[in-house]
């Protein structure tokens, strides 16, 4: 059996900005690619944060009202600039050394990086044990080569059922277990497996019961098994 990995699904080449990158061409880089969120790399293309839609979301809600803005009793007196008052682009710089309105300043950091050898199992535990959406993954020398998304991961759930049942019947029946089409049915629906027949006296019913569901987009496993045919009457 061969597992899609992290290689198989990640989008790529990624698209990523630097720390000093202005929000407004950070929000058109995603919007052009219809994405939500970028990695913000070094000038090494090694990952020091990720920028989301929540993150832009958010600085825009932090912004001050207009009224805001203006002295005591002009409230209609039209609006104006500002600088340091919240508005991205002015002001201090942030923590992370960049001026506001950056990615720098923006981002979320420390950053989950994931591998491009990685199971898709160990990329969904790597996003819920972290509470992140997505992994930039990263090659030997840490250099972004693409990012993974929780969105990548659902096209496990919408792998057709023939295909799944061929790759059950192949891979895992007759491959890992030596079975034959005679003894074991394999019908999926919705990816729920279920594996009909009878089975030898040295098979184990948890073995395959695992392997097939360790078959990508298997979402359940029913066994109707039948213990080994008798060996036949004496003449």
């Amino acid at each position: 059996m061969r597992h899609r990995a992290v290689r198989d699904l990640m989008s790529r080449p990624a698209v990523c900005v630097a720390p000093g990158t202005g929000l407004k061409e950070t929000a058109r880089l995603m919007a052009g690619h219809d994405i939500s969120a970028v990695p913000v790399v070094d000038e090494d293309d090694k990952p020091v944060g990720m920028v989301s839609e929540g993150d832009l979301v958010r600085a825009q809600a932090e912004l001050p009202e207009p009224a805001e803005l203006l002295p005591a009793g002009h409230a209609r007196a039209g609006r104006r600039r500002t600088g340091a008052t919240g508005r991205p682009g002015g002001g201090a710089a942030g923590a992370s050394g960049e001026r506001p309105g950056t990615a720098g300043a923006l981002m979320s950091s420390p950053v989950v990086t994931g591998r491009p050898e990685w199971s898709l199992v160990e990329a969904a535990r790597a996003m819920h044990g972290n509470g992140v959406k997505r992994l930039p993954v990263v090659g030997e020398t840490g250099r972004v080569l693409g990012v993974i998304s929780r969105a990548d991961l659902m096209a496990v759930f919408l792998r057709r059922d023939d295909a799944i049942a061929d790759e059950i019947t192949d891979d895992v029946l007759r491959g890992a277990l030596g079975l034959s089409a005679t003894q074991i049915s394999v019908t999926v629906s919705e990816g729920v497996v279920r594996v009909r027949g009878r089975i030898g006296a040295h098979d184990s019913p948890e073995l395959l019961e695992r392997l097939c569901r360790a078959v990508d987009g298997v979402v359940d496993v029913q066994l109707d098994l039948g213990g080994p045919e008798q060996a036949g009457t004496a003449a």
